[in-house]
């Protein structure tokens, strides 16, 4: 995988296009030019990202050689099914993530300006797995969003109230 994520990375024996090329290849669906597209720009650095926000830097970036917005929403799916990308709803929208490479992780979501925080607790891990055993449970993973507001939203909810500020 390229780059160092701030969670570090998980070895794998594929990257991402090829890991995609054989889920297309195992349902007999091809990978267009398109696709291929696709995967190398999502794959090409770790941010979290809504389907309009990928448009948007797909219009940008790409000119001329568009990818259509269907293709983006079925292949966005794709991705999902093939375990490359993880989906969260968030105040009603789809936000993707990489699944593939990246490690278990959690967010903590700010509620003021939408950002999402990653972290990783290992004793949130453990809680997990003490609670699986205790009810017999295999547990092949987990997702917690904490929501609340971020350190910038609650300093700038702060400043704004000072009678100083007013003038």
């Amino acid at each position: 995988m390229p780059g160092e994520y701030s969670l570090g990375t998980v070895d794998v024996a594929l990257t991402p296009l090829e890991r995609f090329e054989e889920f297309c290849q195992s349902r007999g669906k091809r990978i267009t030019r398109q696709r291929q597209m696709l995967v190398e720009h999502v794959f090409r650095r770790h941010e979290h990202f809504d389907a309009d926000e990928l448009i948007d830097e797909l219009s940008r970036s790409q000119g001329p050689r568009r990818v259509s917005r269907p293709t983006v929403y079925r292949t966005l799916h794709e991705l999902v099914d093939a375990g490359l990308l993880r989906q969260m709803t968030l105040r009603g929208r789809s936000v993707y993530e990489h699944d593939y490479g990246y490690p278990q992780h959690d967010h903590l979501h700010c509620q003021t300006c939408n950002r999402l925080i990653e972290f990783r607790s290992d004793e949130l891990s453990r809680i997990c797995e003490a609670a699986a055993a205790e009810h017999a449970f295999r547990a092949t993973g987990h997702r917690l969003i904490v929501t609340g507001t971020c350190a910038i939203c609650l300093q700038a909810h702060r400043r704004r109230k000072r009678p100083l500020d007013r003038i």
